[in-house]
């Protein structure tokens, strides 16, 4: 992977990497551990400065009918009862069998046969369902 500018740290043309941060090229590990330590930060476009901090970098690509709305998923950060429960390495060690199961359908089926499991479940539905009144109306 060529890129067309330079080195930000030592102006080599060939350069195969860029900063995740900010974005500049720099064409070695060397380089890339001096540009990190010039305290490199997030360049920010045009649109990004003038738009809304909720929903900068913050939407679905695809939302459906039953898309969470990520509001109600950061609400998950400071939920107490949620956070309880993942102090438990219990629910840590079953979470990380799911991630890293070839079929995450059939390990979290599994999973809800624990009762810590399914009250970690069940914390987070009460947080990200809808309320009642909010449910969507059906059409006639």
């Amino acid at each position: 992977m060529k890129m067309d500018k330079s080195c930000c740290v030592c102006q080599k043309t060939e350069c195969s990497y860029k900063c995740p941060t900010c974005k500049e090229p720099y064409c070695s590990a060397a380089c890339c551990k001096l540009h990190k330590a010039s305290n490199c930060e997030r360049k920010y476009r045009q649109n990004e400065l003038t738009s809304d901090k909720k929903t900068d970098c913050k939407r679905y690509d695809f939302p459906t009918e039953d898309t969470v709305p990520i509001e109600k998923l950061e609400q998950l950060r400071s939920n107490n009862e949620l956070k309880s429960i993942l102090n438990n390495p219990h629910v840590r060690n079953i979470m990380r069998a799911i991630l890293i199961d070839e079929n995450p359908t059939k390990a979290i089926a599994l999973a809800m046969s624990e009762p810590i499991f399914v009250e970690m479940a069940d914390a987070c539905l009460k947080v990200v369902e809808l309320a009642e009144n909010d449910q969507p109306r059906a059409k006639i």
